[in-house]
């Protein structure tokens, strides 16, 4: 089971265990109990609930934060400016070593683009959004060597279809995946 995957069960988990609690508030909302005693009882569940908390559910979330998907590689990261015209994309340089940091700043002339880099599958593995004036920075690390498309994801005009380019990303002896 992979870190999302246990972050999303331990989450629905937590969920439903929370809508039992309010379920069960809700269905004794209206008993004519004592307050003494169901205070008492309330406060003993609550110090249950909190070290079941501290003693799992700190460790757990440790544990599945560890790994931060988004980190990038010590190496100082290779930089390629892109910017976006209807209907092609300029890119100041075009091949990049793999298993290295790589920032792409962002960029439009005229109108929203959508910066979409893909596989030689079709599978998009990047995506950011090109707008007039701003520079967005989009950091990846390629994994494994080859030929990699840029597409504009969002609607820029008549010829939007065509506006692609490639980039290379040679073996930079970095890892495979």
């Amino acid at each position: 089971m992979g870190i999302q995957s246990a972050a999303g069960l331990l989450t629905l988990v937590a969920v439903l265990a929370l809508a039992a609690v309010f379920l069960r508030v809700r269905r004794l909302a209206h008993d004519d109990r004592a307050y003494a005693p169901v205070q008492g009882n309330a406060y003993r569940v609550r110090a249950i609930i909190f070290w079941v908390m501290v003693v799992v559910g700190l460790p757990l979330t440790i544990w599945l934060v560890r790994v931060n998907p988004y980190s990038l590689a010590a190496d100082a990261p290779q930089v390629v400016r892109a910017t976006g015209y209807q209907w092609y994309w300029e890119l100041d340089r075009a091949q990049v070593e793999a298993g290295r940091p790589v920032v792409f700043e962002v960029s439009s002339a005229d109108v929203n683009h959508g910066f979409g880099l893909y596989d030689a599958q079709g599978v998009l593995v990047a995506q950011v959004q090109a707008m007039p004036g701003y520079i967005n920075r989009l950091s990846h690390v390629f994994k494994a060597p080859g030929t990699y498309r840029v597409l504009c994801l969002e609607f820029c005009g008549l010829v939007h279809h065509g506006m692609t380019t490639e980039i290379e990303v040679s073996d930079g002896g970095g890892s495979d995946g």
